[in-house]
């Protein structure tokens, strides 16, 4: 069994939770599944502290449900997901406009990287080998426009929103192909940002947003 010396607990949870949140973001942990804890802790070689630690952290991200007699995949609806594209266009928007404001150079910088290296994917987003990338750097490219607003609650919301609707996104591309210029909403985002044009920046965002979320309200049966 891992050592759980002091503070290991704490980052064998972390780990768990990493793991776990990754495969239900993906969905290779399906919308209702159960979530074993016999499996986890054969899994990751630890005991039942972490593994409790690490599902209800995910409990309280509302990835993960609890019930009497165990943990489930927490569920989807049309409702939720509604939801979720509402807070996360108000609260996203407001963090953009905050980086915009309080942005450095390098965080200029951190930008343009991610939306470049973005770029040279998304003609590839459909390729088995190259889409677990373009997620990543999809992600890295959203966490880079906001992460200079300078208000760390706000950020840790907008990461937690970002999770939730990734699940219903994966759901959305598992069966269909975006069907708008999705690379070019990411450049003129990028640009506007770069510019420091918050208003069109801003703008553009909520509609990238909220196109997406009624692409997937349309075409996914939740």
């Amino acid at each position: 069994m891992q050592d759980e010396a002091p503070g290991g607990a704490g980052t064998l949870a972390a780990a768990i939770c990493r793991r776990v949140r990754a495969d239900i973001v993906s969905g290779k942990r399906k919308p209702g599944a159960k979530v074993r804890l016999e499996t986890l802790k054969s899994q990751f070689d630890v005991s039942w502290s972490p593994i409790r630690e690490a599902l209800s952290r995910l409990v309280a991200e509302g990835l993960i449900v609890a019930e009497a007699r165990g943990y489930r995949v927490a569920p989807v609806s049309k409702a939720q997901f509604e939801e979720v594209v509402r807070l996360r266009t108000l609260l996203e928007v407001m963090a953009l406009r905050g980086s915009i404001e309080h942005g450095d150079e390098a965080w200029e910088a951190e930008v343009l990287a991610a939306h470049h290296r973005l770029s040279k994917l998304e003609d590839r987003r459909w390729n088995a080998a190259d889409s677990g990338e373009w997620e990543r750097w999809h992600r890295t490219y959203h966490g880079a426009l906001v992460r200079a607003c300078g208000a760390p609650i706000l950020l840790q919301f907008c990461e937690q929103l970002n999770d939730m609707n990734d699940r219903y996104r994966r759901l959305f591309l598992a069966a269909h192909n975006f069907d708008r210029d999705v690379a070019g909403e990411h450049r003129a985002i990028a640009e506007a940002t770069l510019a420091r044009d918050a208003g069109e920046a801003c703008r553009l965002l909520e509609r990238h947003i909220q196109r997406t979320g009624k692409n997937i309200l349309r075409s996914v049966k939740l």
